[in-house]
């Protein structure tokens, strides 16, 4: 049973039973400043589940897309994603324990065929400090639809997981007592930091055990539900809210109890095929065999970086088409931190050129059944992936080859260092047959924070994937490494103080954010005036501060209203737009000749220069020779708005401008 069925089944078992299906709420939620991205199904719908009225009524259910970037460092494992898909069903004041637990029983067994004897539930053991007695009612309604099942139901009363790990399970026990770290729900976590105010209560948790021979006992202890290893997977949870925390910390029941249920659509499908690798289900294994396509390799050799691509298209792919773009702030900085995280896994199968055109169609292929109330952008979701792709494969290309570099320069300083060294010499004294002191020297690659600050400074290669190429290189970082960046910060910025004072070398005040984001904006008002006046228009100088920037060029006339307006509206048009901002390297010649890139001094420039390309690298928005710093993405320098335009000198015009 594919996953796309399983989703289909259970809204229409939701509907026989009453409830009302409401439309997922998007990823992004608006007018949320709390949280990056819907984490799961009840978060859209808290404020009903905190006693305000739902207009479709008091029984709702969903299948809502979720994503918790907290779990990215897990990918990898059978059973870790950052993006899931959440089943969902509520009741307002409505039934309560009997019906939800049944319920679930129900769909589990008869609509998706999963063996009852492959089921087992945790429960809560009560907190006496609190006066919050144990949930016997849920546990004995469990052992009701078990024994109906025709299954034994004996009760455990473990407490804690590490008690667990100990224990284990004895014959027949099924049902499983833990405290508040396991079986507790509130927007804080325990008992202890549950939010004064806020509806909270136990909850019984639903297992699906894959087998004992899946636990590793040496490494995870004995099996029971609560336990690490692969047996057991949690693939749903019942919340029963009948609980308010009051101001002097107590607890007292809720006139209006609610329920609060959901069940991960990739773990109940990774059940129903009998395998404890949720990424063979079918919303992942079409990808997983793609890439096995496209690198030649297997994934059972490559299982890892295989997960993490996978997951992470998948991810990306369902926030392009809700309209989410790649940038560097909040959500689309995490989104761009997806696909890159995917470019760099799929370096390590070998996959070197661009990609994303083979998988992207894959992932949407299998998001079809998802409503276009929720993928808003479906038809624009590759073009927006591949833009990305593009422009981080020139940066990714380049920052490599530099981080390597500098690892290189690293390793044949210490070979020449007889002792430690700030960079790292891991010394060790073997035992000698005449019981010199000789010492031998295990030679350490070692980068510095100044390391990593000069290869996102310079090379645009960001310092967290410094970090993470650095541990899969096997390249150590300095301890202070996060320090020493931010001290590399500080001087550059200091330093660039000092040179603007009384001249703005370069047009630069300083590599500060929002200057940064003011000399992008020249390079496309450049571009706009060139486009909208006169193609001839070449940039006589610039003053940037971090307030506003000053712009010359030659011109014979006035600039008209409406050729302002035309070149204001086309800059943030492309603005707009979050166009990547790239640059590389080359040959005087090859950017003069070949690329037709913008430059002023063409006699003056070294052999060797860099130029920054603003848009589609094969047919650009702006190319320009320049020294840099830029924003990586357009879509950060904000509302562009020409305050004046004014005489300069003869045959030269200036424009004052700001970004909002």
């Amino acid at each position: 049973m594919d996953a796309n069925t399983i989703r289909k089944k259970y809204l229409e078992f939701q509907q026989k039973k009453g409830h009302k299906v409401i439309a997922p709420a998007p990823l992004v939620l608006e007018n949320d400043p709390t949280t990056l991205f819907t984490g799961s199904g009840m978060q859209p719908l808290l404020p009903y589940l905190l006693g305000k009225e739902h207009p479709e009524g008091k029984r709702l259910a969903d299948s809502q897309p979720s994503m918790r970037l907290q779990d990215i460092e897990d990918v990898g494992d059978p059973r870790h994603t950052t993006v899931f898909e959440m089943l969902g069903n509520w009741s307002l004041g409505d039934y309560f324990k009997e019906e939800q637990i049944r319920n679930f029983f129900e769909f589990l067994t008869k609509e998706v065929g999963l063996d009852p004897e492959r089921i087992y539930v945790t429960c809560f053991i009560g907190n006496e400090k609190y006066g919050i007695p144990k949930d016997t009612e849920a546990a004995e309604i469990w052992q009701e639809v078990f024994k109906e099942a025709g299954i034994e139901a004996k009760v455990a009363e473990i407490d804690t997981a590490e008690n667990g790990d100990k224990r284990g399970i004895k014959p027949g026990e099924r049902i499983f007592f833990y405290n508040d770290k396991e079986n507790w729900w509130s927007r804080g976590g325990g008992c202890e930091s549950t939010p004064i105010g806020d509806p909270c209560g136990p909850d019984s948790e639903v297992f699906y055990d894959f087998g004992e021979d899946k636990q590793d006992v040496e490494k995870y202890g004995l099996s029971h539900p609560a336990s690490d290893g692969a047996r057991f997977m949690e693939i749903g949870n019942q919340v029963f809210m009948q609980y308010r925390r009051n101001e002097d910390g107590s607890f007292s029941e809720l006139a209006q109890k609610n329920v609060d249920f959901g069940a991960g659509l990739e773990r109940i499908t990774a059940a129903a095929i009998g395998s404890f690798d949720v990424f063979k289900i079918s919303l992942l294994k079409p990808i997983i065999d793609k890439l096995e396509e496209i690198s030649g390799k297997s994934y059972d050799n490559n299982t890892d970086e295989m997960r993490v691509i996978a997951d992470h298209i998948r991810g990306a792919y369902l926030l392009a088409a809700q309209g989410l773009v790649p940038s560097n702030k909040t959500q689309g900085y995490a989104m761009r931190r997806l696909l890159r995280r995917a470019i760099l896994r799929a370096l390590d199968l070998g996959i070197s050129s661009n990609f994303l055109a083979e998988i992207v169609p894959v992932v949407a292929e299998n998001y079809k059944d998802l409503p276009d109330s929720i993928l808003t952008h479906r038809e624009v979701a590759l073009e927006v992936m591949l833009k990305e792709e593009k422009a981080f494969r020139q940066t990714l290309n380049r920052g490599l080859r530099e981080l390597r570099k500098l690892a290189s320069q690293s390793q044949k300083h210490l070979e020449g260092v007889s002792g430690g060294h700030d960079r790292g010499v891991r010394r060790a004294a073997p035992a000698t047959a005449g019981g010199g002191d000789a010492v031998s020297r295990e030679v350490v690659l070692r980068l510095t924070g100044h390391d990593l600050f000069k290869l996102q400074d310079t090379f645009g290669f960001p310092m967290e994937l410094s970090i993470e190429e650095c541990y899969r290189e096997g390249i150590d970082l300095t301890e202070n490494y996060r320090e020493e960046f931010e001290e590399a910060l500080k001087e550059q910025r200091e330093r660039s103080q000092t040179a603007s004072k009384g001249m703005f070398k370069g047009g630069l005040e300083d590599h500060g954010e929002q200057t940064v984001k003011y000399h992008t904006a020249c390079h496309l008002l450049l571009a706009a005036l060139q486009k909208h006046v006169d193609p001839s228009i070449c940039q006589k100088g610039s003053n940037i501060t971090a307030d506003r920037v000053r712009f010359d060029f030659n011109l014979d006339h006035k600039m008209t209203d409406e050729e302002k307006k035309a070149v204001e509206d086309q800059v943030n048009e492309w603005i707009e737009a979050d166009l990547p901002v790239v640059f590389d390297e080359y040959d005087k010649e090859y950017a003069r000749d070949t690329l037709k890139a913008h430059g002023q001094f063409w006699d003056k420039y070294p052999e060797k220069l860099k130029v920054y390309t603003i848009g589609d690298f094969d047919n650009p928005v702006s190319r320009e020779v320049c020294g840099g710093p830029h924003v990586e993405h357009t879509g950060v320098i904000g509302k562009f708005h020409i305050k004046k335009e004014e005489s300069s000198s003869a045959g030269v015009r200036r424009i004052k401008a700001v970004v909002e």
